[in-house]
């Protein structure tokens, strides 16, 4: 009986210790699920929102020189969303391109900065640094092992337009010269005009042009990465796609009461 006390004794702190593990797991892993929706992450996005007039394919025309097509060339791009990571980033894929190969576009909540990180033709790769100015991103190198600091300019014209402007200077002077420069039209039909009745991207609120459904209710994304980010938590997406839309709703009121 005393063997079968102490059993018993052990079989308890046993149980007790296996409760007590599943209970710190299942609390870190709402943690994480916290940490996942962090407000660093959804400033990230809202940042990165400045983009998605860029979100899609397009017919780019490089040119060293200004209006000449002398050393002309032709290439393709596409931009599209990525939440693979711990942050949200857009992808610059370029294929064709002399001057890029592709990049990966990410904001600092912390430096309120965007960073681009580029693999050039050659497989080389260079990281920039910059800021937005009204519909313009400027991003800037650190000087290369030949002391030349890189600036990319980015442009988004309308929606149909977008020039990426390429230039480099001496570490040691302040002028920038021109290398080349990039200039896109939309491939495929136009983009409709802002609140012309145009689906809304129910991850990134750029312009839904794919087809996406959960339970029965169709939404809108506007590229494969959104498409990707939707099909790995719809409800979650969903969920927060209404947050923003109460968030807008009391906004707009507010301004009422205000004006």
């Amino acid at each position: 009986m005393r063997h079968l006390g102490h059993f018993s004794a052990r079989f308890i702190w046993l149980f007790a210790l296996v409760l007590l593990v599943i209970l710190v797991g299942d609390h870190c892993a709402d943690d994480a699920a916290q940490e996942s929706k962090s407000p660093k992450i959804t400033d990230a996005k809202k940042a990165l929102a400045e983009f998605n007039g860029l979100i899609g394919g397009w017919r780019g025309i490089g040119q060293p020189k200004r209006n000449s097509r002398v050393g002309a060339w032709q290439e393709t791009a596409e931009w599209v969303w990525e939440f693979k990571g711990k942050q949200p980033a857009i992808r610059y894929n370029v294929d064709m391109g002399q001057l890029l190969k592709t990049a990966s576009v990410s904001f600092s909540p912390k430096t309120q900065q965007f960073t681009l990180s580029a693999t050039l033709p050659d497989d080389a790769t260079r990281d920039f640094v910059g800021k937005s100015d009204g519909d313009k991103v400027v991003l800037e190198s650190k000087p290369d092992d030949d002391g030349f600091v890189h600036r990319i300019s980015i442009t988004q014209l309308n929606e149909k337009r977008t020039v990426v402007l390429f230039e480099r200077r001496k570490a040691t002077q302040s002028f920038y010269f021109r290398v080349a420069s990039v200039g896109y039209t939309r491939q495929g039909t136009s983009l409709a005009v802002e609140g012309a009745g145009t689906p809304e991207c129910i991850v990134s609120g750029g312009k839904g042009t794919i087809k996406v459904s959960h339970k029965g209710k169709v939404y809108w994304v506007c590229c494969t990465g959104c498409k990707q980010a939707f099909d790995d938590d719809p409800e979650g997406v969903i969920a927060d796609y209404k947050k923003l839309l109460e968030e807008r709703e009391a906004a707009k009121k507010s301004a009422k009461k205000a004006s």
